[in-house]
């Protein structure tokens, strides 16, 4: 069964430089990891990664693999992911199975493979919302989603929301992991501001193509910003030590 992870790395001061080169630089190895299904290296902004401007030390790395034993290889031995792990002050991996998923990422579905899990499973849950903003809509998006999504992270409920993206402006994607299912349905179907801008969305045509995936989150490793997000929702026995 495949698995899905998302990795966010916050690089030491001194390694700006490096980390953005690897924007162009490490597509190419990551091409030729065996047992690497997909996979989308992004930046970040400021403020969690909602603001407009960039923030050089945050990145995120999302990935299919074809099993669990194809992450586990690279995370213990690839040479790139050793790069990246020496310049960072801290990473945080998260590991996914989708419970759904709908819509495309550059053409591709990455995430259409079959769950071994019910909706319903109990547990913390992960979200990705995803879109290619056309270029004349790019204004109106940042109006009303740069301070939306800026809020998500005080949404009850919420152990983490990062902001990334393919592109500055127009490639963006939000990641948000929850407490379990119910608290995440409270804020998307309840919150006032979060329902205008799916209107607005829909309405104004913002996005040329977009995708949204729902995850059972499986466990994690590291911390982001000096903690464990899932501190607390797993005993020791289920946390994921890969």
């Amino acid at each position: 069964m495949p698995l899905t992870t998302l990795t966010v790395f916050t690089f030491r001061p001194g390694h700006a430089r490096w980390a953005l080169a690897q924007m162009g630089t490490a597509p190419p190895q990551l091409k030729r990891v065996p047992g690497l299904q997909f996979f989308k290296l992004m930046g970040s902004g400021a403020n969690n990664g909602f603001g407009f401007w960039p923030n050089l030390r945050r990145y995120g790395l999302m990935a299919v693999w074809d099993d669990v034993a194809a992450a586990e290889a690279f995370f213990a031995e690839h040479p790139l992911w050793a790069a990246y792990q020496q310049r960072s002050a801290e990473t945080w991996t998260v590991h996914l199975v989708p419970f759904k998923a709908h819509g495309l990422w550059d053409g591709q579905a990455p995430f259409d493979y079959t769950p071994t899990v019910s909706a319903d499973a109990a547990g913390p849950v992960a979200v990705l919302t995803r879109a290619s903003i056309r270029w004349l809509k790019a204004p109106r998006f940042w109006q009303f989603v740069e301070p939306t999504s800026a809020a998500l992270a005080q949404a009850v409920g919420v152990r983490a929301a990062i902001g990334l993206g393919e592109l500055p402006l127009v490639r963006q994607a939000t990641f948000s992991v929850w407490d379990s299912a119910r608290a995440m349905q409270e804020y998307a179907y309840k919150d006032a501001k979060h329902r205008e801008v799916i209107q607005l969305t829909r309405r104004e045509k913002w996005y040329g193509e977009e995708l949204f995936a729902r995850f059972q989150v499986l466990g994690s490793t590291g911390t982001l910003d000096g903690q464990d997000p899932l501190a607390g929702l797993f005993l020791p026995a289920q946390s994921s030590n890969r």
